[in-house]
Order: C-alpha cells, then sequence, then structure tokens
C-alpha cells in the first residue's frame, strides 16, 4: 500500500522543530553590567533557574509528543480529512507549548506560580485529547492503516491515550493545590510514555 501521508508528516516535523527552537528564547543571557563581576554573574544565572527547568521539561515533553507522533503515523498510511483535522489540533499546541514554558519560567518563584503551572498542566490535556482524536480518526476506518498492524497493537496505542487522559486531569487538579506535585505527575507519565511505546508489538501474529 502507497503511504500518503508524507507532506502531513514532513510539515508536522517542521512545526514540532520550531517549537522545540521557540523554547531557547526564553533563555535569558544577563545584561553586560551584571556579568562584568563574575560573582555577581553566578548568582544571576543560578537565579535563573526556573527557565532552564521550564525549558528542560519542556523539551522532553515536546520530545516525547514527537516521538509518539511518528509512532502513530508510522501506523497511518492513508488520510482522510478528519484525521487531517486531528492532527492539525495536536501541531497547534505542540506550537503553544513555548507560551506556558515561558509563564512557568517568570512566574513559579513568584505568588502566580500556582496559576502558571494550572495553565501549563492543562495545555497537556488537550494535547492528550488531541493524540486520542487522531488515533480515533485513524481507527474508526481501518483502511487507513498500515497493512498488517495487529489489534493487539490498535488497542495498546488507544490504551495508552486513554489511560494518560485521567493522569492529566489528575495533575491538572492538583496543580490547584500542590503545583510541584502537578509537574512531578507530567514528568511520570511521559516517562510512562516512553517504556510503554517500546514494548507494543505493531505486526499481526502468525495464523496457525
Amino acid at each position: 500500500m502507497e503511504k500518503e501521508t508524507a507532506r502531513i508528516e514532513a510539515f508536522s516535523d517542521g512545526v514540532f522543530a520550531i517549537a522545540v527552537t521557540l523554547l531557547v528564547l526564553e533563555l535569558h543571557v544577563p545584561e553586560f553590567n551584571v556579568g562584568r563581576n563574575p560573582a555577581t554573574l553566578i548568582k544571576t544565572l543560578i537565579s535563573q533557574w526556573p527557565a532552564y527547568i521550564a525549558f528542560v521539561i519542556s523539551f522532553f515533553s515536546i520530545f516525547i509528543i514527537w516521538v509518539n507522533h511518528h509512532k502513530v503515523f508510522k501506523q497511518i498510511y492513508k488520510r482522510n480529512t478528519g484525521l487531517m483535522f486531528a492532527n492539525g489540533f495536536i501541531l497547534f499546541l505542540v506550537s503553544l507549548v513555548s507560551y506556558p514554558s515561558a509563564l512557568l519560567a517568570r512566574f513559579y518563584l513568584s505568588d502566580a506560580k500556582q496559576f502558571s503551572v494550572t495553565i501549563y498542566t492543562g495545555i497537556f490535556v488537550l494535547v492528550n485529547i488531541a493524540f486520542n482524536l487522531l488515533w480515533q480518526q485513524a481507527t474508526k476506518d481501518k483502511s487507513l492503516l498500515r497493512p498488517g498492524i495487529s489489534d493487539q497493537a490498535i488497542k495498546q496505542l488507544r490504551n495508552n491515550y486513554l489511560y494518560g487522559f485521567p493522569t492529566y486531569l489528575i495533575a491538572f487538579a492538583s496543580s490547584f493545590f500542590y503545583p510541584d506535585a502537578a509537574l512531578l505527575i507530567c514528568i511520570l507519565l511521559w516517562i510512562y510514555w516512553a517504556i510503554s511505546s517500546r514494548k507494543i508489538n505493531f505486526t499481526s501474529a502468525p495464523i496457525t
């Protein structure tokens, strides 16, 4: 079967690359007058640690999203309008990640810490919904999928995204009271996705 999604994947990779690049813009170099004194420069750099944490978390969150996006599209060979719009929703959200990341970096040490974490975790609730929509669009018409994909693999991918939704909701709800715990939940879920996606067998079982 000829793969029809090459342009979708190329465009998507471009959006992911730009989204990752935008993250680094929040790492600000101190003013020259501050840097003239080594001790002051070191102190200033250390004081910016929320920006470093936000960058690392956001980079790897986008990376994990890209890995999952890549794995999904290895199983999708054809496209339809619903699939393209669902993919567009994912790309729209990925392009927004730099904004809540900037809020997190700037306000994490302020009284607005909880609100910045709430916005940050909220966008990943939407990302999870978008992935569920994408896989639902791809699997409701199995002719869009790669020949030979197993029903078990289809179910495993679906369950991965479905299980992620309540977890992200828990992180979002926790952010109103325990923002640090909410961020930790998101990080643990990304680690789980990175590990679990390697265990999925995408090939059909042999017929006996």
